[in-house]
C-alpha cells in the first residue's frame, strides 16, 4: 500500500491550507515554496493518477477539467496568461507522485522555474 500523498491529506483537512479554487473533482492551492510572483497548484482531487502521462490515458476529461481551473485560477490570481508545468518523473523534478500541475504567472525570470 503506497503512503496517502501531501494532496490527498490537504484535501482531507489533515495539513492545513488553503484551497483557493475548487470544482467537483480538481482543486487549486498556492505552492508553499513559489517560483514565480503567482505559482498555484491545480490537482485532481483522487490520487489514482501519478502523473499527467497517466492522467491523459486514464481519464481525458479529468485533465482537462484541471486546464480548466488552471485557466479560472489564473484569470483571478493573474493577467490570464499563465505557463501551465507537469513534472512527470523524479529526473523532471516531480517530487509528490499524485498529478498535479503548476500554474506559474507574473515576471517570470526563467533562471527560477524549477517548479
Amino acid at each position: 500500500m503506497t503512503e496517502t500523498s501531501i494532496f490527498t491529506r490537504i484535501l482531507e483537512g489533515e495539513i492545513p491550507s488553503e484551497i483557493i479554487a475548487e470544482t467537483e473533482n480538481v482543486f487549486a492551492i498556492r505552492d508553499i515554496a513559489p517560483k514565480a510572483p503567482v505559482h498555484l497548484l491545480v490537482i485532481p482531487k483522487t490520487a489514482a493518477y501519478r502523473d499527467v502521462v497517466e492522467l491523459a490515458a486514464g481519464d481525458p476529461a479529468l485533465l482537462a477539467e484541471v486546464v480548466g481551473l488552471a485557466h479560472t485560477v489564473a484569470a483571478e490570481h493573474a493577467d490570464g496568461e499563465f505557463r501551465l508545468i507537469f513534472n512527470t518523473g523524479a529526473g523532471a523534478g516531480q517530487t509528490v507522485f499524485h498529478v498535479h500541475a503548476h500554474v506559474l504567472a507574473g515576471d517570470l525570470d526563467e533562471k527560477s522555474l524549477n517548479a
